[in-house]
């Protein structure tokens, strides 16, 4: 039961990398920023029930979860922080390798091939 928490716990601390991957499509977040508050609760709030879930008296028991250390919360971290690097430095490259020019008023991008593959 130690396991099924700790795993439950790791599938949210990878979800953290995929909210701010998935905030911007091409900004990176350093540009983009973090004034979302609507995203910033949902992240809390995802955290909250998180430890909520696992670490109040009978919730745990209905839902066979148990009490794990805060050191079980780690592990996930290392790959929440490359699929976050990932994903700004395949957005970096995107911008990088992509070229825009001026059609009177239109702004025309020409994309590079990572964004032609990788844009979604």
């Amino acid at each position: 039961h130690h396991g099924q928490c700790a795993y439950f716990i790791s599938i949210i601390i990878v979800q953290w990398a995929d909210l701010l991957i998935c905030k911007t499509r091409w900004l990176s977040i350093y540009h983009q920023g973090m004034v979302n508050p609507a995203m910033n609760f949902g992240l809390l709030f995802e955290t909250i029930l998180a430890a909520f879930l696992c670490y109040v008296p009978g919730v745990d028991t209905a839902l066979g979860t148990r009490a794990i250390r805060l050191l079980h919360w780690v592990p996930a971290v290392p790959f929440s922080i490359v699929i976050f690097l990932y994903d700004e430095v395949r957005k970096y490259i995107m911008r990088k390798n992509s070229s825009t020019k001026r059609q009177g008023k239109q702004i025309i991008t020409e994309y590079g091939w990572l964004a032609r593959n990788t844009y979604y």
